[in-house]
C-alpha cells in the first residue's frame, strides 16, 4: 500500500463539475493499493499518517501532528501510485489490486483513519473521473510505502 501525504492549507475532490469533499489545513492523501494489500498494512499507514509531525509548533518546528494542528484529511484512491513504468512509454497497473479487493481496503482504510483522529476523513469516490484541487504547504509531500516499513 502507498500514499502519498502532502500538507494543504486547503484541499478539495470535483466528481462531475459538483465538489464531493473539501478540507482545510491537514493532508491531502492519495492511497494506492496493491493486490497482495491487507488490512495490517491499511493499520500500519494509517498509525503512521495519524502520528506524522509535519505541523509547525510555536517555535516554527515540524513537530505537531494532525491533532495538536487540529487538521483534516482527504483521501483520494490513486491505483496509478502502483504503475509499472520499466518496460517501454506506457506504464502498466498490473500490480494494483482490483476493484473487489481495492474498495474493502480503502474503506477500511477511512474507518481506520477516523477512528484514530477522533473526527471524519472525507473521501474521493473510488474508481470516479476526480479533479483533484490543493493547496501544497510548504511544500510537504511523503511517500509512505508499506513494503518499506523499516
Amino acid at each position: 500500500m502507498r500514499a502519498v501525504i502532502q500538507r494543504v492549507s486547503t484541499a478539495s475532490v470535483t466528481i462531475h463539475g459538483e465538489m464531493k469533499a473539501a478540507i482545510g489545513v491537514g493532508f491531502m492523501a492519495l492511497l494506492g493499493i496493491e493486490a497482495d494489500d491487507t488490512e495490517g498494512d491499511s493499520d500500519w499507514l494509517c498509525a503512521k499518517i495519524a502520528q506524522l509531525r509535519v505541523f509547525s509548533d510555536e517555535e516554527g518546528k515540524m513537530n505537531r501532528d494532525l491533532k495538536e494542528a487540529d487538521g483534516e484529511v482527504l483521501v483520494v484512491s490513486q491505483f496509478t501510485l502502483h504503475a509499472s513504468y520499466k518496460k517501454g512509454n506506457r506504464p502498466s497497473f498490473i500490480k494494483a489490486a482490483r476493484p473487489e479487493q481495492a474498495i474493502p481496503l480503502y474503506e477500511h482504510f477511512i474507518k481506520t483513519l477516523q477512528g484514530m483522529l477522533h473526527k471524519p476523513v472525507q473521501s474521493g469516490e473510488f474508481g470516479a473521473d476526480m479533479k483533484v484541487a490543493l493547496v501544497n504547504d510548504g511544500p510537504v509531500t511523503i511517500l509512505m510505502d508499506t513494503k518499506n516499513k523499516e
